[in-house]
């Protein structure tokens, strides 16, 4: 019979073969650290319109109620950063779409990876019960990419890796399958404050903690009906979520690229004129898109402040 250290190497590669670029393992369990945090920032109405995230707590912070019996929480990092990325920091004179959804939808794309992983760690060990996700149920993924050893968080509240820096989407497998456990790495932000500094709207108004109702990702892309005008001006020119804490990040400047091409950025969104785009127009230019998330009512939206910006 296989030994635990001997299939949780041999998922671990199997994970990177498919084009995951880090893969970390956690013990199934309730996160009581994070359920303390996570009920004062909900208590604070920090989470704006997203009422979502009060739903399903306790399922949220204990994955062995998504999945009894489960013993491992299996953490998954993709990145999407490109080299045509490093061409958009700084541009100022046209709207801008936060680079992870340039590509296509990342719920499509790691849905099917994750598949393939979780077909091939059940027929490793002769069958499994579990399920796996990304962005799509009430998990703390970032918690669980930390607890795997995948990361810190960073000042931004972003997990920041050493190789991939925050350019990456996060997945994950909770199986009942009992695996060697990762360690939690240390925090390499140090007295760097960067991501403070740049948001132009102070949604982190203190290391590691972020006011969603001030960011501008939540304000173009969860924000439902008018956005106040006192963002107006600070929204800049993004018309679609925003990078600017990632784009200043040191640990950004060399982050390593993306495996998977799906998550490339699309030649026809960089060079997409959205000058009198119709509802047709868009739903043809995002197909496959995370950015239909916003809808073509909500890109509209943006689009009128951003072009007031730029005016």
């Amino acid at each position: 019979m296989m030994n635990k250290q001997k299939y949780t190497s041999l998922i671990r590669n199997r994970a990177l073969e498919l084009g995951f670029d880090a893969c970390g393992f956690a013990k199934a369990e309730r996160l009581d650290t994070e359920a303390e945090r996570l009920a004062k920032w909900l208590d604070e109405d920090r989470h704006g319109t997203m009422d979502w995230m009060a739903n399903n707590f306790e399922k949220r912070v204990d994955p062995t109620l998504l999945v009894p019996d489960s013993k491992t929480v299996v953490s998954l990092l993709a990145s999407y950063h490109h080299p045509k990325h490093n061409t958009q920091v700084g541009i100022t004179d046209q709207p801008l779409i936060a680079k992870y959804a340039q590509g296509r939808d990342y719920h499509k794309v790691l849905k099917k990876k994750l598949k393939e992983l979780f077909n091939f760690t059940s027929d490793l060990v002769g069958g499994i019960e579990g399920r796996f996700f990304t962005d799509s149920a009430p998990v703390l993924d970032k918690a669980w990419a930390v607890k795997a050893g995948l990361g810190w968080v960073g000042k931004n509240s972003n997990i920041l890796n050493r190789n991939i820096g925050s350019w990456f989407f996060i997945a994950e497998m909770v199986i009942d399958l009992e695996t060697e456990y990762d360690s939690p790495t240390t925090d390499h932000c140090g007295t760097c404050t960067a991501c403070l500094d740049a948001c132009p709207t102070n949604a982190i108004y203190e290391p590691y903690k972020v006011d969603a109702t001030k960011c501008i990702s939540y304000l173009t892309i969860e924000h439902k009906g008018a956005i106040d005008e006192q963002y107006h001006t600070d929204i800049q020119n993004w018309v679609f979520g925003c990078d600017i804490c990632q784009d200043v990040c040191p640990w950004n400047s060399k982050a390593k690229l993306a495996q998977l091409f799906d998550l490339h950025p699309k030649e026809r969104v960089l060079n997409a004129n959205f000058e009198g785009l119709t509802e047709s127009e868009f739903d043809s230019l995002f197909e496959g898109s995370a950015v239909r998330r916003t809808r073509f009512e909500g890109f509209s939206r943006n689009l009128e402040i951003v072009k007031g910006n730029l005016s």
